[in-house]
């Protein structure tokens, strides 16, 4: 099975960026856990801060890979053109979100890209991707 990991902006500043909501670890040293976790799925990973990349990125891979593991952070709540590139490619994607974000500022409650996405996982920190990579291998 192949997977592509894409996070969206600031996901870059993990381990470092307000650590007591997100915390201490870079996203770099999970993805190596989460890699040798899972050494039957192939993974890319991606991140960028810009929007236009993501949803270039998303296109790119959605032939190339089974599925989607989305972290579209605070592109969440302003991307109708994230949203409507899930909703025009193959592959399934998961939402993940590292805060419980309906916990947070009414803003985040507001996403254009959950009702594209096969289904969406928040609030359980890092470990959500895990829960995301473990609910394609379960549909398989």
């Amino acid at each position: 099975m192949k997977i592509a990991i894409i996070n969206g902006p600031n996901l870059n500043l993990l381990g470092a960026r307000e650590p007591d909501q997100y915390g201490s670890q870079t996203f770099e040293a999970y993805y190596e856990k989460l890699q040798s976790k899972f050494t039957n799925i192939n993974f890319t990973y991606y991140q960028s801060n810009i929007e236009g990349e993501l949803i270039n990125e998303l296109q790119k891979v959605s032939n190339l890979v089974d599925a989607i593991v989305l972290n579209p952070a605070g592109y969440t709540h302003t991307s109708v053109a994230i949203g409507d590139t899930i909703a025009a490619i193959k592959a399934p994607v998961i939402e993940v979100h590292i805060s419980n974000v309906h916990a947070r500022e009414d803003f985040r409650k507001i996403s254009h890209v959950s009702a594209k996405c096969k289904g969406t996982i928040s609030g359980f920190g890092m470990k959500g991707y895990e829960l995301a990579v473990r609910s394609f291998l379960l549909a398989e």
